[in-house]
């Protein structure tokens, strides 16, 4: 079976298929859902000898069903954000080992050393229930940096505490609560990174992207934002400098399918439904079907455009525009 430090050390194409194909075959027989929604789609597990073949699955079965083949009672439960109604999706992690492994070296990849940063997460709708990924993502970095911290609507104090703190600084913030901290105060930042994390969770009305990161780069003082792109169903994270244009680390690719056939897989550059492949997924399912629209390019990077007409708009989504 792969485990985790496989799968951090994919450096190839040719690695990364060998991966997703010996990983497919083993969800495919000991992840019920996945094995169940084979069988529906009438997939062959047998013939499938490239990453080509593998059907993806359907991101709404993580709201209806238990995506999990651990041996064992599953470590964490992360749960998507929910409008009243919805019913948020359920992540089962068996090992949070693997989350924290992942986290930390996708972080590096982009970011270096989590240490060299104070984290400072301005993250009120996320701390308000539980099992937020996010949330617990921004806990690791901030304990391996031991500056920053968590703020609710302590803005003042938020600031005051990064003008005190030498170090480089990341602030890491919900769409509504940086909107909010920029309209009471226009703060200039120095030797810091916003990262914004999507999001107006029913606070503010949507903004395209790019009016919207011309507020913050206005409101803060900065040359650009930076975004994370992530989501409960998933153990990866993608980040962006500026420019909605995404990366993702080695292990995690996405591809674009066509809109009104999901199982018609469209050539770089086309604009489709975005699936995701993220290996680090080992025990639940790395082949993923959002219903976020995007493109991806030949470098391997990528953008999110919204979302499929008529699907569910997601409490937690970080892209809706």
């Amino acid at each position: 079976m792969i485990d985790i430090e496989e799968i951090l050390h994919v450096d190839s194409d040719a690695s990364f298929e060998a991966a997703a194909v010996e990983l497919f075959r083993f969800q495919a027989e000991r992840c019920a859902p996945y094995r169940e929604y084979l069988r529906f789609v009438e997939a062959d597990p047998s013939q499938v000898d490239c990453v080509e073949r593998i059907p993806f699955l359907p991101i709404e079965l993580y709201k209806t069903h238990d995506v999990y083949c651990g041996d064992k009672a599953p470590e964490a439960v992360f749960t998507s954000s929910s409008t009243t109604g919805q019913t948020p999706s359920r992540h089962m992690m068996a090992h949070l080992s693997i989350y924290d492994r992942t986290l930390e070296a996708a972080f590096r990849t982009f970011y270096g050393d989590e240490s060299q940063y104070g984290i400072y997460a301005l993250l009120p709708s996320y701390l308000q229930r539980r099992g937020s990924s996010l949330v617990y993502m921004a806990d690791r970095l901030i304990a391996h940096g031991n500056s920053g911290g968590f703020y609710l609507d302590e803005y003042g104090k938020l600031l005051d505490d990064m003008e005190a703190d030498p170090k480089p600084k990341i602030l890491l913030g919900v769409t509504y609560a940086l909107l909010d901290l920029v309209e009471k105060y226009a703060p200039r930042l120095r030797n810091t990174i916003v990262m914004e994390t999507g999001g107006m969770k029913g606070r503010r009305e949507e903004l395209p992207k790019p009016e919207l990161h011309r507020l913050l780069c206005e409101g803060f003082g900065v040359e650009s934002i930076h975004s994370e792109y992530g989501m409960a169903e998933l153990t990866s994270q993608g980040y962006s400098f500026g420019g909605g244009i995404f990366r993702s680390p080695r292990w995690m690719k996405i591809i674009t399918r066509d809109i009104n056939d999901p199982f018609c897989l469209l050539p770089t550059g086309s604009r489709g439904g975005v699936n995701i492949i993220d290996l680090a997924n080992i025990y639940s399912c790395a082949f993923i079907q959002t219903q976020d629209v995007g493109r991806t390019f030949a470098d391997g990077s990528f953008t999110v455009e919204g979302r499929i007409d008529r699907s569910e708009i997601r409490g937690c989504n970080l892209l809706v525009q």
